[in-house]
């Protein structure tokens, strides 16, 4: 059974544009995260911009409110976007099932595919990618780069090519092996392939032009899926999210 009642995730307080995609039996649920929308605020004055209009607690990684009942209700963040990325993000209703399913993103348990629209054109079809990162964080913000000595790896395909205002673009499908913070992005760049719309590993100049000829100035990184099989008391689930491609990816191909 929901350890939520049944009206729970019909009355979350959803940030600006956020949406409820799917929710299990268990108290598992998927949102789509819009680009520009915090995964959780890091202030108070964040809140009006996070995926869920309540305050935060960072200790235990989850979101507090009262209800119009006046009953305190709490959701547990599972995943993290940047806030220039769209796409899948999961939230459990119980503190219980969070801590299982975070125990799957540590042990790489969960299928992730991510789509990208990149300047240029990859040698080949497919690939797969693998490089050696360094994270640090500088002044608050987390920076990577691709000299180091993480591993990181994804699995590359190409879906679509085309030719706009002599702006060479393809939209990728990536699906990473490893998480890292800011992965796709540097394996992207690092092959001369950065993602439109990207202001810290990206092509400036190409952005630049790219906004004038579009109006689009937004990251073009969306997490398309994410899904796997998990155990929770006692019963084996299989658990799948996908968060449409927003318009603007197919508007820009």
């Amino acid at each position: 059974m929901s350890p939520a009642p049944a009206d729970f995730w019909a009355h979350l307080p959803l940030g600006a544009d956020v949406r409820l995609l799917v929710q299990d039996a268990n108290g598992l649920a998927a949102l789509a995260k819009p680009a520009g929308v915090l995964s959780h605020p890091n202030t108070a004055a964040d809140e009006p911009r996070s995926v869920l209009r309540a305050p935060y607690q960072a200790e235990g990684e989850y979101y507090h409110w009262t209800d119009a009942a006046g009953q305190p209700q709490r959701l547990w963040l599972l995943n993290r976007l940047d806030s220039a990325t769209s796409g899948v993000i999961l939230v459990s209703a119980g503190e219980k099932l969070a801590t299982a399913i975070r125990l799957h993103f540590r042990q790489k348990r969960v299928h992730k595919v991510y789509n990208a629209l990149v300047f240029g054109r990859p040698s080949v079809p497919q690939q797969v990618w693998r490089d050696r990162l360094a994270v640090e964080k500088r002044a608050g913000q987390i920076r990577t780069s691709a000299a180091g000595h993480i591993p990181a790896e994804c699995q590359m395909r190409v879906l679509r090519q085309g030719v706009a205002r002599d702006l060479p673009r393809t939209l990728l499908q990536l699906e990473p092996l490893t998480g890292r913070s800011h992965q796709l992005r540097v394996q992207c760049a690092k092959r001369h392939l950065p993602i439109v719309g990207d202001q810290t590993y990206g092509d400036f100049a190409r952005n630049r032009a790219f906004a004038k000829a579009t109006g689009e100035k937004r990251l073009f990184l969306h997490s398309l899926l994410t899904e796997f099989d998990y155990e929770f008391e006692g019963r084996r689930t299989r658990f799948s999210a996908k968060a449409p491609l927003p318009p603007e990816f197919a508007a820009a191909c």
